[in-house]
């Protein structure tokens, strides 16, 4: 899921740390935040994000936190992005491929109309569930139908069916990078015509631009690749509007027009 940062104190230099070093760690392969600064990135959260943040995205945003691998949630300035757009396409059927804790999810179904609905789906239940009382709590669990697994059998049972075809107005994918190729040759049947599909993590950390020897994660070598190959397949794909745009860690839209 997305890489970067949803709490305040992930952006803030530490005790002690003078201003080269926070520079240093900012140039970094791999850091959080794809802007200039982290002070930047910290004055969007603080004027923007933070004020307008419901209660319940907060309150699963300080659960996550908490959560060992905290890295895969999507960020805080996404989560507002995300339930923006819903609303500007008026999305009533919508697909979410990678879960975690609900984060995203959460700031779905808050956009949504009361019988809007979401198929969700991640291999790890307990993760979902950890966010689940929250989602409940916020009165839109109801809109959520949540399948353990993987995502391809299940989209495969779909494309299967014509029915189907066309008929999601949203789709939201932050899951395995080496199968956002395979999700979106499903995909793009299951999504309207003027519907859109979002792929998250595009700007893979900044690595996109690495040269093939710069220092980076491990995990971030391992899915560069198929990252840089999503992007351009998603460039060449004559059936699709394409905008990237340098939200979390980069976040790609597309419009379906044929």
């Amino acid at each position: 899921m997305s890489t970067t940062t949803t709490e305040a104190t992930k952006t803030s230099p530490t005790n002690g740390e003078d201003k080269q070093s926070q520079n240093l760690r900012h140039q970094e392969v791999g850091h959080k935040s794809l802007l200039q600064s982290d002070d930047l990135y910290q004055y969007i959260l603080e004027t923007s994000v933070y004020p307008r943040e419901p209660e319940s995205m907060k309150e699963l945003r300080e659960v996550t936190a908490k959560h060992p691998w905290n890295i895969m949630t999507t960020s805080a300035d996404e989560g507002q992005f995300l339930n923006m757009l819903i609303k500007l396409v008026n999305a009533k059927n919508t697909m979410e491929i990678g879960v975690y804790t609900g984060y995203s999810l959460l700031a779905t179904a808050l956009a949504l109309p009361e019988d809007g609905k979401i198929l969700a789906m991640d291999v790890n239940r307990e993760n979902y569930e950890l966010g689940l009382p929250i989602i409940e709590k916020a009165g839109v669990a109801h809109k959520i139908d949540f399948r353990e697994g993987p995502a391809l059998p299940v989209l495969d049972q779909l494309v299967a069916d014509e029915k189907n075809h066309g008929t999601y107005d949203f789709i939201f994918v932050d899951a395995d990078k080496d199968n956002y190729i395979n999700y979106h040759k499903r995909l793009i049947d299951l999504v309207k015509v003027g519907g859109v599909i979002g792929y998250d993590n595009t700007l893979w950390n900044g690595s996109v631009v690495a040269p093939p020897d710069a220092p980076m994660r491990k995990y971030v070598r391992y899915y560069r690749d198929f990252v840089l190959e999503l992007n351009k397949a998603l460039a060449a794909d004559p059936r699709i509007e394409i905008c990237m745009l340098p939200v979390g860690d980069g976040i790609t839209i597309c419009r379906r027009i044929n």
